[in-house]
């Protein structure tokens, strides 16, 4: 019994590829509306999805379990909203308290220490404006790994030392001596000191949340960096990662206990720093790319309505056209569940077509804006699967009815009906 079913739904197989083949035309603008209707969900997903992984990697890449303590508060908004008064006024973080917030935080790993200024670089009678330093402490590299792709990075005894050497972002390299590759060993010189490139930063690429940069930067020893910059004026920032084990929630917790005691603050007075959880950033980001994946399907949803009334079309049509086929089945045995499977499935195969054309153009699309955006993006394999199912979804709800309508007819008469 089970093997005639299927020897009668294969048939109706190969007769609606018939069918679907002499009327190419009448086949393409019915799946025209599921192909639209695809290409956009999993188009917009594809887009936001590789997005949204671009951003959190770039926010990772600022310390994963991070906690940044700074006299600003980075989640306040900006702008003309941002209450810069309520932060001005704070004292900036300084570099004697990383010792003890590494004595009172038993939840910190590492602890490090950044300034920052940005003025002209020089080499020879060659200068390169607009370049960032970055003093930093040696638990930097701890908490924000830095690949060199020529020479190496500071060694401990030089961030002890205080040494003058420097490490440049590969744009710096590439703008100031023509090439990374020769830039080992040059003396270059900034704010009346000399420096000796020892290395260079591996190309990062463009960032979408700005992030440290280093492919137009330079890093250096903070205790060499002081001798060439204000301290209180250079943004001074204290890195805190929390222990492998600990959440950052709870870091931010000790370290609120921590930073209070250092700065001899009263139970009643409010905090004078800022916590920055790199976590909170990811969190926010998340959120934020909902309402864009949720717009991607409202726009979806209307080339779906349309391409499902397609599809029904084409279905009647197909039921029409096949009536007397229709009553030969049920005349010599095929059930009415036969039948309505027979047209389901039929409908269900017709979305399908129309799922994996869309699926190719959101291809196209991926390499295309992979080359302009300067970052990947892909389709993954779950959005893949979940173009299959929406097409198969789809393809039921537009052929039940008219497979419901095949399913009910009379064999007599629709035998006649030829």
């Amino acid at each position: 019994m089970v093997r005639r079913s299927l020897e009668i739904i294969g048939s109706s197989f190969k007769m609606a590829l018939q069918e679907l083949w002499k009327n190419k035309l009448r086949t393409f603008l019915s799946l025209f509306g599921i192909t639209i209707g695809i290409f956009c969900i999993i188009g917009v997903l594809a887009v936001v999805n590789s997005l949204e992984q671009n951003i959190q990697n770039e926010v990772k890449s600022l310390g994963t379990n991070t906690i940044y303590v700074d006299k600003w508060d980075y989640t306040a908004g900006g702008g003309s909203d941002y209450p810069w008064w309520k932060y001005v006024n704070r004292p900036t973080p300084k570099y004697y308290e990383m010792k003890q917030i590494t004595e009172r935080t038993p939840s910190a790993k590492y602890v490090a220490f950044k300034i920052e200024v940005q003025d002209n670089l020089e080499y020879q009678n060659n200068s390169l404006s607009g370049v960032h330093f970055y003093g930093i402490s040696d638990q930097f590299k701890d908490i924000q790994p830095i690949e060199t792709q020529k020479g190496r990075f500071i060694s401990d005894a030089e961030f002890s030392e205080g040494s003058n050497v420097m490490v440049v972002g590969v744009q710096v390299a590439e703008k100031l001596f023509g090439s990374a590759d020769i830039a080992i060993g040059k003396l270059v010189s900034a704010r009346g000191k000399k420096f000796q490139v020892i290395g260079v930063i591996k190309k990062q690429g463009k960032t979408m949340i700005g992030g440290w940069n280093f492919d137009q930067n330079v890093v250096l020893p903070y205790k060499y960096a002081r001798n060439i910059m204000d301290e209180k004026r250079a943004d001074p920032l204290i890195l805190v990662q929390g222990l492998d084990n600990i959440t950052s929630k709870e870091v931010k917790d000790e370290l609120t206990g921590t930073m209070r005691a250092i700065h001899k603050l009263t139970p009643k007075k409010e905090d004078d720093f800022a916590l920055n959880d790199i976590n909170d950033f990811s969190d926010a980001i998340s959120s934020a790319f909902v309402s864009l994946n949720i717009g991607g399907w409202a726009i979806a949803a209307l080339s779906l309505i349309v391409g499902m009334f397609g599809v029904a079309n084409i279905m009647f049509v197909s039921v029409r056209e096949r009536t007397s086929q229709i009553g030969l089945k049920k005349a010599i045995g095929a059930k009415n569940r036969i039948i309505l499977t027979e047209f389901l499935l039929e409908s269900a195969f017709l979305c399908i077509i129309g799922g994996l054309i869309g699926l190719t153009l959101v291809f196209l699309l991926t390499k295309v804006l992979t080359l302009a955006l300067e970052f990947p993006v892909f389709v993954s394999t779950s959005n893949m699967i979940l173009a299959i199912v929406v097409c198969i979804i789809v393809g039921i709800v537009a052929g039940f009815i008219p497979a419901r309508q095949a399913a009910r007819m009379d064999p007599v008469e629709a035998i006649r009906s030829k």
